[in-house]
């Protein structure tokens, strides 16, 4: 009578075991999940954004893409010392300015004054107009950047490339073959009405790379921004945008944030920047002649020799 007892204590041990661990997966699942309701509330409780400015300039503005930094000094929510201390410089029309300082040096700080993401001291002049007057839709619609990260999205090729239908289908299609990417796209099926999944997970890193390129050439804007486009992409696509980007942008207003210098040794003028501040800006035939230099000792610790540095060599900061 007992070993039945002991059977049924057993078997019962056995099924609680089963229903336990279904549980604490259920559970550990309800947990994962309602983090992401989580986040979506405190996202929809979020302050909207501040617009200071009340400007609208007119539509083809800016005609040249003359940008003007003075006294611009930045610090972030939160933080303790600037990011930026009292920079100025000009940026003449059409110019191609390479930026490069090491980690912190305020690089990317400089994309967020332009694009106003946090208050700044001082002022950002693009053609004869104060940013901080200008609406923030307005002036962000004025200026494309090509992030180091390509953003893609849940949804056609189309709506990744043109969200706001505002162009043509030969136009995408040009823009798809300036990038050599119209005949893959063409031998998908779908063409433009091609699912991309969410994050581009089923294209490669370089075509997403490619693909948010195709976004600024059908923007008709006269500043380019390139945060380290070309940092996570293989050489041949580092070629491909580099090549596109000098002849399609050859009349625009370029700055570039540099992983790689042969992606910036062609360009009109080197900003080195240092702890917030400019410790450089010239020519680099000019700054390359400065042994006791920042940029020469870049270029120096990249591995290369001074003669050597030119485009088409591949040096890593």
């Amino acid at each position: 009578m007992y070993v039945g007892y002991i059977g049924l204590a057993i078997t019962q041990c056995i099924s609680l075991l089963g229903l336990f661990q279904y549980g604490m997966r259920t559970w550990t699942d309800l947990d994962s999940q309602m983090t992401s309701v989580e986040r979506v509330v405190e996202y929809a409780k979020l302050s909207p954004e501040q617009d200071t400015g009340t400007n609208t300039p007119s539509p083809d503005w800016p005609k040249t893409g003359k940008i003007a930094f003075r006294s611009v000094s930045m610090r972030y929510p939160g933080g303790s010392s600037p990011v930026l201390k009292r920079i100025s410089f000009d940026i003449r029309s059409g110019e191609k300015i390479g930026v490069v300082g090491r980690t912190g040096a305020g690089k990317s700080s400089l994309i967020s004054v332009l694009f106003r993401l946090f208050p700044f001291h001082g002022h950002v002049i693009i053609d004869g107009i104060d940013t901080k007057s200008i609406l923030l839709a307005t002036l962000r619609s004025k200026i494309s950047i090509i992030p180091q990260d390509p953003v893609l999205f849940l949804g056609t090729l189309r709506q990744n490339v043109d969200p706001f239908e505002e162009y043509s289908d030969s136009q995408l299609w040009n823009a798809l073959e300036e990038v050599e990417l119209r005949g893959m796209v063409a031998n998908w099926g779908s063409g433009l009405e091609t699912i991309i999944l969410e994050g581009g997970f089923n294209v490669s890193v370089g075509q997403r790379q490619l693909l948010c390129l195709v976004r600024a050439i059908l923007k008709t804007v006269n500043i380019i921004i390139l945060d380290e486009a070309t940092a996570n992409v293989d050489l041949k696509t580092d070629e491909v945008i580099q090549r596109v980007i000098r002849r399609r942008f050859q009349d625009c207003t370029v700055l570039t944030i540099a992983h790689r210098l042969n992606a910036i040794m062609d360009s009109d003028k080197m900003l080195v920047m240092d702890g917030g501040t400019i410790a450089e800006f010239g020519p680099p035939q000019v700054l390359l002649k400065n042994p006791s230099g920042q940029f020469y000792n870049l270029v120096k610790r990249s591995g290369n020799k001074e003669e050597n540095v030119e485009p088409g060599k591949s040096a890593v900061l």
